[in-house]
């Protein structure tokens, strides 16, 4: 699973190295240690709003991470839904409209995962050469307490695929996120591919994550610790 996660990417950094065509909304803090409910920047592709009509734009913006879908009742259940399987996402009811026209990608430095040890649980920090780019999914909940033209009335949520960890890493966790390569983004983006079909297809696509695990201090399991110093290795 994927259950908190490091970005200390700018979004400039983001811009450039997702080819980002509009920036919407003010840019987060740098962080070390994304939980669940935190605020992510994600990258996703949607028409102007007051073009609905037109091309697709590829934007940065703020989602809320544990997915929320629209047909929820209240937003309450979203920290559940921080994390979808990969081999299940077009079946299951909660994720399989956003399969199909809600794909997103969220940048990462890389995740933590948390390897069960005769001494309690030694913290690993996960990852490889550059940002990451996590396969994820976004939904749009409205919020039936406010009117239509309230700036919050529809809050925006994401959940991160996860799928099954390699040898190399599986001795710590038997699950990690879904990395998207370079050259599947554009495809992994585009919400004119609605075939659920052709979503299960690019997922089989996705090449087996190489990651490298770093065991990092135990600081990370509080979630009132950021900064850099909780990527940096310790003894295990």
């Amino acid at each position: 699973m994927c259950g908190r996660y490091a970005n200390a990417r700018r979004d400039a950094d983001l811009v450039t190295a997702f080819a980002i065509d509009e920036v919407v909304g003010e840019e987060l803090p740098p962080s070390w240690n994304v939980a669940p409910t935190d605020r992510v920047r994600a990258v996703l592709e949607r028409a102007p709003r007051q073009e609905p009509d037109a091309s697709p734009v590829r934007q940065l913006r703020t989602v809320r991470w544990g997915l929320v879908p629209s047909w929820a009742k209240d937003p309450r259940g979203g920290a559940r839904l921080i994390n979808a399987r990969s081999e299940t996402v077009t079946e299951k009811p909660a994720f399989r409209k956003a399969a199909a026209r809600r794909r997103c990608l969220l940048a990462a430095d890389g995740y933590y995962e948390w390897e069960k040890t005769p001494e309690g649980k030694q913290p690993y920090f996960l990852h490889g050469e550059g940002v990451l780019a996590f396969a994820g999914l976004y939904e749009l909940w409205p919020d039936p307490a406010l009117p239509d033209d309230h700036p919050d009335k529809w809050l925006w949520t994401n959940t991160i695929l996860t799928t099954q960890a390699a040898d190399a890493i599986g001795h710590i966790h038997d699950r990690t996120p879904l990395l998207v390569p370079a050259d599947l983004m554009d495809a992994w983006l585009d919400p004119s591919i609605e075939d659920l079909e052709t979503v299960r297809e690019m997922v089989a696509a996705m090449p087996e994550p190489v990651l490298r695990p770093r065991p990092v201090s135990k600081a990370v399991g509080d979630v009132r610790n950021d900064g850099p110093e909780l990527v940096e290795p310790v003894e295990p």
